[in-house]
């Protein structure tokens, strides 16, 4: 083929004869030589899927410098270092940002993983005619035009238009998520492109897909990227990963203490230089105050708590990827879920038996010798292996199933009454049948298939032992019976049978199939997990809006959410179709968005232009799937789930999160962690940053003051010593019991929502006031005074004065923000109710910070280095007071927030 006449792979061959394809491709059924495949391959490219480009690991670690305030941190870092010569601020600083770099590009590194997934799905070989001669290839060999040969067990090796088909079922669960195979005929569709989705494009084989059963002979009309798997591919690597909230929320708070930062700096420097101070002096004043106010832990302390987060998380079966999940899921206001192997077992299983003009649960008892339980497992190609496993096509693994489940041995009872003949399964007449010999020398016919089919070749039916003639009346009550299961979403087939003399001397249908006694119904569906739907119920009471986004038919997908809980019985107005999608625009979709609860018969663009709908609202989203065709949406969605059990590997390795078991529910005992994760990271921000104001405010203050208060290795330590290990151990705090009672806080809120910001504010103030005002009483009401210190100068008393008020402030400071750590335990609630010691790591955490502060003071050496004096028993008890006092002061506003009704 020159390359002029190049076919465009994008065409809908579906809708095509068999004819036009082959002349479009310049091929016949004999397939190409081997020189015009050489040349395709150069031409076309291989049938391979691309690799996408890489950031190296350089570029990646670079990356994580791009951040507002991490630029301003190390900014800090460097001036601090040049101009006061203290390493030791600079050091801890550029350690924090280096370690979270590093511990970013680790979290970076492992995500990318799921284009390497896909193409490990590619089948290894493939059977096609290559000169007239069947040969085995590699399939990245394949080129368009070749002719593959299909048989039960082959991986189909590129997008095929098939060009014949013998009792052929193709399972493509991973690709449209519909969970029975497919059965496909060698046919031309009718209609537009858009109108007929992948699951139903019956005379198509889609490269990754399984072949179930059956054979055929299909010409490759699509390989590598331009395959359907292939679409999925450029879809993950052209898919922007969304920003995660926890990310917005750290980028905005980081810019606006930043911003705040300089201009009280600014100030603060000015003011300085007019009080007669020297340059150098507030430059280093002014940096002292950055390092007070900046959170430079932050970052990390946010990263140990999402850590801790997804340690609990892991022992619940919620496997992390990316850290930012964990607080992600908190304010999750979707979830849109696949249907098949997430809210359903992804297991064909027998749900209803209609035998003796009754329909019957598949829990009650069924005899032994039941007709249509005999026929229903001797019909049937299901294997047995030696561990008890069925192998074989989902609707007859079912059937199999549900008889050893009612104590029906189908290995023993075949031995004893063997197949001898049969007329396997066709797609036209949809009947199979089989002849077995039994113990009196005759032949039992059994046939199984579609009801309506089936009926037409019956003529009695078995009621109560007996088979009487079949009259209108009755076969009008079989094919009553056969809709009302089916609308159930139910899979229905039916069961006949006779008794014969001789085995057939020609197994032909118009001959065998004939004359038959109705036997009964059995009911099929894949059922949903018995955990979803509570749930699902948990999910609407905790505000988030459970979305069933399906491949499978639309009957089936509104029975299940109907079971569910999703919508109510009966309400197919909250249903949507893939094809009734395509006739919205993206402005009419924004519109009715919200009125449809359920879609069926998507495809991967539809599950992304979902996600992308609810976002446009404003919508936290959250996507859960198994399949290659979710991975797309799952990269799109706020936070991607995947399946560990039965999914992919390209769908886990799109996701942020895997649930190892597979378990729905195991999603709300997420989103509960994630909330809570959010809420201590809240109460983390509110301690550090009201501390942080005190500090700044206690330094602005004191200097317009002319105040010579806290120095800037005091601050150092307060930072280091109380700052961190307390804001660690609120991380772990216990959730609020009322945590899954709110609605989800959305993408508007950020982390001064719900109150905090308020109460940043005027704790910060109450901290500072409190110490400006131990350090203003200690130097008015000196405990050192002339009269008992008659030895010492003025000069040396007015010092020793000053280091005791300089020594009450820092202790002040310090020891409020412990006690002011038990009142961010919770925003309104009283410390008393919430628990004060139930969290160890907590207690803890204030006694070392506690033990670490008081060393600067008590131990005799430190003294010096931190420039601190040892207090009396009067001036301990001054300084204890005064801090305690932040208990009560945050009680009576906390009091005052509740009865005007902020909780």
């Amino acid at each position: 083929m020159s390359e002029e006449k190049k076919v465009q792979l994008s065409e809908a061959f579906y809708t095509q004869s068999d004819e036009e394809v082959l002349q479009k491709f310049d091929t016949t059924t004999e397939g190409l030589s081997a020189q015009e495949a050489k040349k395709r391959l150069e031409s076309y490219g291989a049938n391979a899927l691309d690799e996408g480009k890489k950031k190296s690991i350089v570029v990646k670690f670079f990356e994580q410098f791009k951040d507002f305030m991490i630029i301003v941190l190390l900014f800090a870092a460097v001036i601090s270092a040049v101009f006061s010569g203290d390493m030791v601020d600079s050091f801890i600083i550029l350690l924090v940002v280096v370690l979270n770099a590093i511990f970013g590009v680790i979290q970076e590194a492992k995500a990318e993983q799921a284009i390497e997934a896909l193409k490990e799905m590619s089948s290894p070989n493939a059977n096609i005619r290559r000169d007239g001669h069947v040969i085995t290839v590699k399939s990245d060999e394949l080129v368009p035009g070749d002719i593959v040969l299909l048989e039960a067990g082959d991986v189909v090796p590129a997008d095929l238009r098939l060009l014949e088909a013998a009792s052929l079922k193709i399972e493509e669960a991973a690709l449209t998520g519909e969970s029975v195979p497919v059965e496909k005929e060698a046919t031309i569709l009718e209609g537009t492109a858009s109108d007929i989705g992948i699951g139903d494009r019956i005379n198509m084989a889609y490269s990754s897909s399984n072949v179930t059963y059956g054979r055929g002979i299909g010409v490759v009309v699509g390989t590598g990227m331009n395959t359907e798997v292939g679409k999925i591919a450029g879809m993950l690597a052209n898919e922007k990963e969304t920003e995660t909230p926890l990310k917005q929320n750290l980028n905005q708070l980081g810019k606006m203490l930043t911003i705040a930062i300089l201009v009280i700096a600014a100030i603060m420097f000015v003011v300085g230089m007019m009080n007669g101070r020297t340059w150098i002096d507030m430059l280093l004043t002014s940096i002292s105050l950055a390092v007070a106010a900046i959170p430079e832990g932050l970052p990390a302390i946010v990263t140990i708590i999402l850590a801790l987060g997804t340690q609990k998380m892991a022992k619940k079966n919620a496997i992390v990827r990316k850290l930012p999940a964990v607080e992600t899921l908190g304010s999750t206001d979707i979830i849109c879920s696949d249907k098949t192997g997430t809210l359903t077992l992804n297991q064909m299983t027998v749900e209803a038996l209609y035998t003796d003009n009754e329909v019957k649960p598949a829990t009650d008892a069924v005899a032994l010798d039941n007709m249509a339980l005999k026929i229903m497992s001797y019909t049937n190609d299901t294997k047995i292996a030696q561990d008890g496993s069925l192998i074989g096509d989902p609707t007859e693994t079912a059937l199999v199933q549900f008889g050893l489940d009612h104590d029906f041995n189908v290995t023993e009872k075949v031995a004893a009454e063997p197949r001898v003949a049969e007329i396997p399964f066709d797609s036209d007449r949809k009947l199979m049948t089989t002849v077995h010999q039994l113990a009196d020398g005759k032949f039992l016919v059994a046939v199984k298939g579609a009801p309506d089919e089936l009926l037409k070749r019956c003529n009695q039916a078995l009621l109560n032992g007996q088979t009487p003639a079949m009259d209108d009346k009755q076969r009008q009550e079989i094919l009553t019976t056969n809709t009302k299961l089916a609308k159930q979403a139910l899979r229905v087939l039916g069961m006949a049978y006779k008794i014969v003399d001789a085995v057939p001397t020609e197994m032909d249908s118009d001959l065998v199939e004939k004359d038959l006694i109705f036997a009964g119904l059995v009911g099929m569906i894949d059922p949903e997990r018995k955990e979803a739907a509570e749930a699902v119920k948990v999910a609407k009471e905790a505000g988030i809006r459970p979305i069933m986004i399906t491949g499978d038919h639309r009957d089936t997908a509104e029975a299940i959410a109907a079971r569910l809980g999703i919508i109510k019985e009966g309400d197919d107005d909250a249903v949507i179709t893939g094809a009734e999608l395509n006739e919205l625009t993206d402005e009419a979709f924004a519109k009715v968005v919200e009125h449809y609860s359920v879609y069926a018969r998507v495809s991967p663009e539809h599950k992304v232009r979902i996600v992308k709908a609810w976002q446009q609202e404003g919508k936290v989203v959250a996507m859960t799937g198994d399949g290659v065709n979710d991975a797309p949406a799952l990269k799109a969605a706020d936070i991607g789930i995947g399946m560990g059990i039965t999914g992919t590997e390209v769908s886990k390795g799109a996701s942020d999160m895997v649930l190892a078991d597979d378990n729905f529910s195991t999603i709300i005992v997420a989103v509960e962690e994630g909330r809570k994760v959010f809420s201590n990271i809240q109460k983390t921000i509110q301690y550090l940053l009201s501390a942080n104001l005190g500090e700044v405010l206690t330094l602005f203050i004191a200097t317009m003051l002319a105040w010579d208060t806290l120095l800037p290795v005091h601050l150092l330590w307060i930072n280091l010593v109380t700052d961190t290990f307390p804001a660690i151990a609120l991380g772990v705090e216990p959730a609020e019991r009322d945590v899954m009672s709110h609605a989800p806080r959305g993408k508007k809120s950020n982390f001064f929502s719900g109150g905090v910001l308020s109460s940043v504010v005027y704790q910060g103030i109450v901290q500072g006031g409190l110490t400006l005002f131990v350090y203003k009483m200690a130097i008015d009401f000196p405990a050192h005074t002339a009269a008992n210190m008659p030895n010492l100068s003025a000069t040396a008393l007015y010092d020793l004065q000053h280091g005791d008020a300089l020594t009450m402030a820092f202790a002040t400071l310090g020891l409020i923000q412990l006690f002011h750590a038990f009142n961010v335990k919770s925003i309104y609630q009283s410390v008393f109710k919430v628990g004060l010691f139930r969290n160890k790591s907590f207690n803890w955490a204030i006694l070392v910070s506690f033990l670490l502060l008081a060393a600067t003071i008590l131990i005799p050496g430190f003294n010096d280095l931190f420039s601190v004096t040892s207090l009396d028993g009067y001036q301990w008890a001054i300084v204890a007071g005064t801090s305690f006092a932040i208990i009560p002061i945050v009680e009576i506003v906390k009091f005052v927030q509740r009865r005007m009704g902020k909780s």
